[in-house]
């Protein structure tokens, strides 16, 4: 008996053995001694881009952008009307002061830490949560000036307010001291001066013009504000101020741009609308593209969102109403809304107590009640504007015709050339492509996306001069271990080759390639990242 348990007994033991190495084997070395629990701000240096979009020139002057929007909140919060921004001689340092209220510095009541050296090292930390201390701001997630100073060699923070002057220095988002009061002083205001990391950014040299022109154009949206940028790599000051508004923005964008306008007078119209404030100017141009400029609460839009949406909306709505109304038509043209859109030239610049930005950047705004508002505000305001200038409407009208007329005579030059050239490759695109209108391989891109219904809403959203549309149909195949018959005999497959135009095999030659960018647009989920997996495949 005692034989048997001790034989047992090893058995037992081999078994668990054996079950350690195949836990091994399938878990690796992964253990929960692995997981990582990163403290204050190591997680922005760790993955910077998370938190300012690149480490490149555009990250780069995200970090003084960060900064100069405190500043502009404290102007929307009516506490300063002028900011200074100071590019020091070094070219890699920057000084931003204010003259607002100065951020607190008594010690905050839950973390005994002063409030200046919360906000500053602490991620989500902030007094832009409700709307007690400010009704509108672009600040929102208490991320901005801690992100700086985690991505900074060195910041220094000096507050002027309770009739003092107070200071603390950082280094690499960590206080080098304690926040030190430094002297007696009358006023108030918050000045920030910080050095970025050159072992975060590829380079840390600010570009001058590219600091002036977006100061610039806050100068235009903030029409009360004055900004004086000190260049000291060139010794030159340049003071900012158009109280004209966006009026005054939208004329100098169009000289600019050399583009000349159709008509003399522009249309404007602002409203406040249940809270939120709309304010919206715009022309028609001779050239050939639609651009549109949008801003919420003075922070630029560049990818768009909904108040765009709600633009394009109610300016191609109030022309057809228009057109509608007075029975306007011209023989074989039919006009759409692209048609409509060409040339146009706008400034959109929204007021929000609660903006829904998409990610850290703000380049996109989410809010959903935008895009009804915006295009309410739009159309009446416009439809009621050309009746008033029946002129005015008939230069744009005709403007529009014209854009109508040269998009159907390309189109009809296009057909002629794949008749007379029937191996065109472009005569075999895909029924379901939404192509793009660009000559220039080098300006298009090619988005492609999950169906048809993804391909409808992306291709009612795009830009139809540079941005083309792939909707993929049925089941993308693994085409790692798949004969070349068979991989060509998926309809998705299929499209999605005589779209890139480059052929594929041995023959595929990627100096054929149709579109200059080509992006994969999916579900930001399992499913979709296994079919971002399939496509690169």
């Amino acid at each position: 008996m005692a034989t048997a348990t001790g034989k047992k007994a090893k058995t037992n033991e081999k078994t668990a053995t054996a079950g350690e190495k195949s836990s091994q084997k399938d878990g690796g070395s992964y253990q929960a001694k692995d997981i990582e629990v990163l403290e204050g701000l190591e997680a922005v240096r760790r993955r910077p881009a998370m938190y300012i979009g690149a480490t490149d020139s555009r990250g780069l002057h995200h970090l003084l952008w960060e900064i100069v929007d405190n500043s502009v909140d404290e102007f929307l919060a009516g506490e300063t009307d002028r900011i200074n921004c100071t590019l020091h001689k070094d070219g890699s340092s920057i000084t931003v002061s204010d003259s607002g209220r100065g951020i607190p510095v008594d010690k905050h009541p839950k973390t005994k830490k002063s409030a200046l050296e919360l906000i500053l090292t602490t991620l989500h930390a902030g007094g832009k949560f409700s709307d007690k201390n400010y009704a509108r701001s672009g600040g929102l997630h208490g991320v901005g000036s801690s992100v700086v100073n985690a991505l900074s060699t060195e910041m220094i923070a000096t507050v002027r307010r309770d009739g003092y002057e107070w200071m603390q220095s950082y280094k690499r988002g960590q206080p080098t001291a304690g926040v030190k009061q430094v002297r007696q002083i009358r006023g108030h205001g918050t000045t920030i001066f910080f050095r970025p990391d050159d072992s975060i950014f590829r380079r840390t040299k600010f570009n001058p013009e590219t600091i002036r022109q977006h100061l610039e154009d806050i100068s235009f949206i903030h029409g009360g504000l004055k900004i004086f940028f000190h260049d000291e790599t060139k010794g030159e000051t340049h003071e900012l101020h158009h109280p004209e508004g966006i009026g005054a923005y939208l004329e100098k964008i169009t000289t600019d741009g050399q583009k000349k306008s159709v008509h003399e007078i522009p249309f404007s119209i602002e409203k406040d609308d249940r809270g939120n404030r709309i304010e919206v100017v715009l022309h028609w141009t001779e050239a050939t593209d639609e651009e549109v400029r949008s801003y919420v609460n003075g922070i630029r839009t560049h990818a768009g969102g909904t108040h765009e949406s709600g633009l394009r909306t109610g300016v191609a709505r109030a022309v057809k109403n228009y057109m509608d109304v007075h029975d306007i038509k011209s023989k074989g043209v039919t006009v759409t809304n692209d048609d409509i859109r060409e040339g146009i030239v706008t400034i959109l610049s929204v007021f929000l107590g609660d903006p829904m930005f998409q990610g850290q950047t703000k380049e996109k705004l989410n809010n959903p009640e935008l895009s009804g508002q915006v295009e309410g505000l739009i159309r009446p305001g416009l439809e009621t504007w050309l009746n008033a200038n029946p002129s005015v409407a008939d230069a744009i009208l005709g403007r529009i015709v014209l854009a109508a007329r040269a998009r159907m005579a390309s189109r009809d030059a296009a057909k002629e050339i794949r008749r007379k050239t029937p191996v065109s490759r472009r005569s075999t695109l895909p029924g379901k492509l939404y192509d793009c209108r660009a000559g220039n391989r080098e300006e298009s891109e090619l988005f492609i996306v999950e169906g048809d219904s993804a391909g409808g809403t992306a291709a009612m959203g795009r830009n139809s001069r540079t941005q083309a549309i792939l909707p993929l149909r049925g089941k993308v195949l693994n085409t790692e271990s798949l004969s070349t018959s068979k991989i060509m005999s998926n309809q998705s497959i299929q499209d999605l080759v005589e779209t890139l135009g480059t052929g594929i095999g041995p023959a595929c030659d990627i100096r054929k390639l149709r579109y200059g960018r080509v992006i994969l647009l999916m579900d930001a989920d399992s499913d979709g990242y296994h079919i971002s997996t399939l496509l690169l495949t």
